[in-house]
């Protein structure tokens, strides 16, 4: 091997440790008694393993219900995963193959959209779901994160990489359009589609803002803002926390792990040329 790139390697290598290091003592810390969490010296391997931590967090499950905030996320992630797919999909189909007047100044709103800085959009939101009455209900969890539009753009540049015989000889056999999307585009978009649910997924599973200022009820709350109320109350208990934080990183690691070239694959895609 040619010695830059065993100093590449050694440069990737020393960049993977610096990046994992905080998770692995992250756990490290979770399954620590507290004594030995303050101890001068840190160890890296603990002396004393034990899983008191994760037992006292379950005992506290009427002050701070982890694994109700967990099913929370794991429901509006999924109910959002399905929901931003389905609508990005028709309204992407829409602007790649679709023909109509007035297609690309709309498509040029839709993503001029994208510059608006989320928080201007905090209290028009606060207002509709007041007007609503949507407040402490999973309405207000999972409706405003129906769709998006980087979904939508994403989606659309890869569309317009279909070969566009496919949909002519679906017409010539007497395809309709919505047999088209479901029948071709669907299919052939799996890709494209699978690495914009993984990053609905992480959007949806990590949003904090939302679920701030639409839910006030304990039970209703999901991980992030549970954990950060959490954390509030027992900032000194380090193994407790860093337990509850492993609880809520765990799901994110695994979708990780199994769909990492997904991830990689959705990079380059977002810099389709349409």
């Amino acid at each position: 091997m040619r010695p830059h790139r065993i100093a590449l390697h050694l440069a990737l290598g020393m960049a993977a440790i610096l990046f994992a290091a905080p998770v692995a003592w992250m756990v490290v810390m979770s399954i620590q008694p507290e004594a030995d969490i303050f101890r001068p010296v840190p160890q890296w391997w603990p002396r004393h393993p034990t899983m008191e931590n994760y037992s006292a967090l379950l005992q506290r499950a009427e002050e701070a219900p982890v694994l109700r905030w967990l099913g929370n996320s794991a429901l509006v992630a999924a109910a959002g995963v399905t929901s931003y797919l389905t609508i990005a999909s028709m309204a992407a189909y829409a602007f790649a193959r679709l023909r109509f007047p007035g297609r690309n100044l709309l498509f040029g709103i839709v993503l001029a959209t994208l510059v608006v800085p989320g928080q201007v959009t905090i209290i028009p939101l606060f207002l509709i779901l007041q007007k609503l009455h949507w407040f402490n209900t999973y309405y207000a969890l999972i409706v405003p994160g129906l769709s998006g539009v980087f979904g939508v753009f994403l989606l659309r540049q890869f569309f317009l990489t279909l070969p566009r015989e496919l949909e002519e000889a679906a017409v010539i056999d007497g395809c309709s359009h919505a047999s088209i999307y479901r029948r071709i585009i669907l299919p052939l978009g799996r890709p494209a589609m699978a690495t914009l649910a993984i990053f609905s997924f992480l959007g949806s599973w990590n949003d904090f803002m939302l679920p701030l200022i639409a839910v006030n009820d304990n039970d209703m709350r999901t991980l992030p803002v549970g954990l950060m109320i959490f954390l509030g109350r027992y900032s000194m208990q380090y193994g407790l926390v860093m337990a509850a934080a492993v609880v809520a990183t765990i799901p994110v690691l695994v979708m990780f792990l199994l769909f990492q070239r997904h991830i990689v694959r959705g990079v380059a895609l977002s810099g389709l040329k349409g």
